[in-house]
């Protein structure tokens, strides 16, 4: 397998540059920092032929990815479906509609892509401690990475997280700190706490890594639909860090010379009881403001101001993309239709963007001929509490 390329970090807010060879959280100015590569040196092996023979996981985008391939911290991480949804496309109009399904990924959620990256790195650089606030499932992520590589996980989690999610930490080992509050709370926690207990924070964006392991979204759709991009992209957002890799997976394929300049719209979709990237979207607005209150059944929605909103924003507004928000009630009927029609149990997040498909329809932002793919970010297994009692009072079909 070939080597890394990575050359160093670059601040996406002021542009610093900073070294990859030891462990960095944000810039000085308090912006995420952005791992760079070499991708003229990268391109000599790094082609859409090179990869018809690799490993099947994310590692086979080794040169664009942080440490070595070879000491990976990896549990078979990528390699997910892409699922054509034929009835619920001949139901809305749209032949060419798919369903990245993220469920697969081992802990059962998109987050093992990038806690994969994020504790590989992690652990090549010299930490032994790492911790994280989460809604539930990056905790659970981090304490299996963790636990793979010999380290020590603290996850900082809300007191009404997920069951499953607190079991699934507890399981692996790791160190559970229930908060009284939301992540923002345990954000803040982490930070008062982790100089004095020797922790590496591997919050959302505040380190590098995280990112590059959700990139590899982008490329593998890419690869899916036979060296091609889709006109859209429905990704459910609580930090948004899906979104920004794969528009940053998109810049290095155009330097690569894979793509041209075309990209995908980008639709950010949320829950009407946390709804900051929609309104921020709606007042044209470069940033979020924090949302009050926050309330929704989808947990990864839950997050009332993202660290990275400008750059979420950023490549919604440049990609001619949209934020829509969907209520509970909607996003439950999501789950419930995708179950009937396509035979996936997804996850409330990934029973928003189906809600989300019709208005994006209706209002004229996307056509139904166009190529559009859906993200169903994790099982529904882990939210069998919330889903067995609000399919209860869901109206039926």
């Amino acid at each position: 397998m070939s080597k890394t390329f990575l050359t160093h970090l670059k601040c996406s807010r002021c542009s610093a540059v900073h070294s990859a060879g030891q462990l960095q959280n944000l810039c000085s100015c308090g912006a995420p920092l952005l791992a760079c590569y070499d991708l003229a040196g990268a391109a000599r092996t790094f082609t859409r032929e090179s990869l018809r023979g690799r490993r099947r996981d994310l590692w086979r985008y080794q040169e664009v990815l942080p440490g070595s391939a070879d000491a990976a911290v990896t549990l078979g991480e990528g390699g997910t479906p892409l699922l054509p949804l034929k009835r619920l496309g001949e139901r809305h109009g749209c032949p060419h509609l798919y369903l990245k399904d993220e469920s697969f990924n081992p802990t059962g959620t998109f987050k093992a892509r990038g806690m994969a990256a994020a504790v590989t790195q992690a652990r090549a650089l010299g930490a032994r401690k790492l911790a994280v606030p989460t809604a539930g499932n990056a905790g659970g992520a981090l304490a299996a990475y963790a636990s793979r590589a010999g380290l020590e996980a603290y996850v900082l989690m809300p007191k009404d997280a997920p069951p499953a999610n607190q079991l699934e930490v507890r399981a692996h080992g790791a160190n559970l700190i229930l908060v009284d509050g939301l992540i923002g709370d345990c954000g803040r926690l982490l930070a008062e706490r982790k100089e004095k207990e020797g922790w590496f924070d591997v919050s959302t964006l505040k380190e590098p890594y995280r990112i590059e392991g959700k990139k590899t979204l982008g490329y593998e759709f890419y690869e899916q639909l036979g060296g091609r991009l889709p006109d859209a992209i429905f990704y459910p957002t609580g930090g948004g860090v899906g979104l920004i890799g794969m528009w940053k997976a998109f810049e290095e394929m155009e330097t690569l010379g894979w793509i041209g300049s075309e990209r995908p719209k980008m639709i950010s979709v949320q829950a009407s009881g946390c709804a900051p990237i929609v309104r921020a979207f709606e007042q044209h607005k470069p940033e979020s403001e924090p949302w009050k209150d926050a309330v929704t059944i989808a947990a990864g929605l839950r997050v009332p101001k993202a660290l990275g909103d400008f750059l979420v924003l950023d490549a919604i507004y440049r990609s001619g993309g949209a934020a829509v928000a969907t209520t509970d009630d909607e996003i439950l009927a999501g789950v419930r239709t995708l179950a009937r029609l396509e035979g996936i149990f997804a996850c409330p997040e990934g029973g928003a963007v189906i809600a989300a498909l019709p208005k994006l329809l209706e209002c004229g932002v996307l056509k139904g001929e166009d190529t559009m793919i859906l993200f169903n970010t994790g099982t529904a297994m882990k939210y069998l509490d919330v889903l067995a009692r609000a399919f209860d009072v869901v109206s039926k079909d």
